[in-house]
């Protein structure tokens, strides 16, 4: 999540509500941004019911693009630089450097189909958004958290915000279902995303979507984006083009998260 409004993160059903509620500021007056708080953009409910979860991995297709298989971060970069990235590869993990910060590919994508395995410790300290905090971003669109944001979290019993658990579209989507495992368990994502497009001048064409399958279970159904993710506000778009895919290291006290058997199929 955006770090110049954090210390510790605190990076569907709802919206209709969320919806309704912005009307009713606009009409009385909004807040102004000066004022605004990351707690104003948080969902408590309905808590997603927990599903059983089971994690979907296996050789990538023939034609994906292999962005980790447990050897070298070649395809990766620093966010920040374009340097090497700095997370550490070790017994076939990538692990999470947060003092090295996010990582991106150094491919663009627009279109894609994607897969990746995480896996919160098993000795994780921590509750609420300081525990196993991290995301991906399923198009950076530069530096630092900017992007469009699948959530990645301990879930598995640890109370937070619902647009902000695990398998959600951080403060956009709450997800359908809760698969989360336990700590130390591996855990996946598959993702089919259409990025959005813009007209020639600038103006969004059409929104971003997004279909998510947790651990086996689906929890964003071609859910329409409403911009990239923000921490405090509300999301808006920006024009942008093909973009990188975005790994992030949340500045959490809690143990680092490692990945695993990641790939991208881009779509035409």
């Amino acid at each position: 999540m955006p770090r110049a409004a954090r210390a510790v993160r605190c990076g569907g059903v709802a919206l209709f509500c969320i919806a309704c509620v912005a009307g009713h500021a606009a009409a009385q007056g909004a807040t102004p941004v000066s004022q605004a708080r990351p707690e104003d953009t948080e969902v408590w409910q309905p808590v997603p019911a927990t599903a059983s979860a089971r994690v979907a991995n296996g050789a990538p297709p023939t034609d994906a693009i292999v962005l980790f298989d447990g050897r070298d971060l070649a395809e990766w970069v620093n966010v920040s630089d374009g340097s090497a990235a700095g997370w550490t590869v070790q017994d076939g993990l990538m692990v999470v450097n947060k003092a090295a910060g996010n990582i991106e590919t150094r491919r663009r994508f627009r279109d894609y189909e994607l897969h990746l395995e995480w896996r919160v410790p098993a000795t994780i300290t921590g509750a609420g958004q300081a525990r196993g905090n991290s995301g991906v971003f399923l198009a950076s669109t530069g530096g630092g958290d900017r992007g469009y944001e699948l959530q990645i979290l301990d879930s598995h019993d640890n109370a937070t915000y619902v647009n902000g658990m695990a398998g959600s579209i951080y403060k956009q989507s709450i997800p359908l279902a809760n698969p989360s495992r336990e700590p130390g368990e591996w855990q996946s994502y598959d993702v089919r995303w259409t990025a959005p497009t813009f007209a020639a001048h600038g103006t969004l064409a059409k929104p971003a979507r997004v279909t998510v399958h947790f651990n086996g279970v689906l929890v964003q159904d071609d859910f329409e984006l409403r911009g990239e993710t923000v921490y405090i506000g509300e999301p808006r778009y920006v024009p942008h083009g093909d973009a990188p895919i975005k790994l992030q290291a949340h500045n959490d006290q809690s143990e680092p998260i490692a990945f695993r058997n990641i790939w991208v199929r881009p779509l035409p």
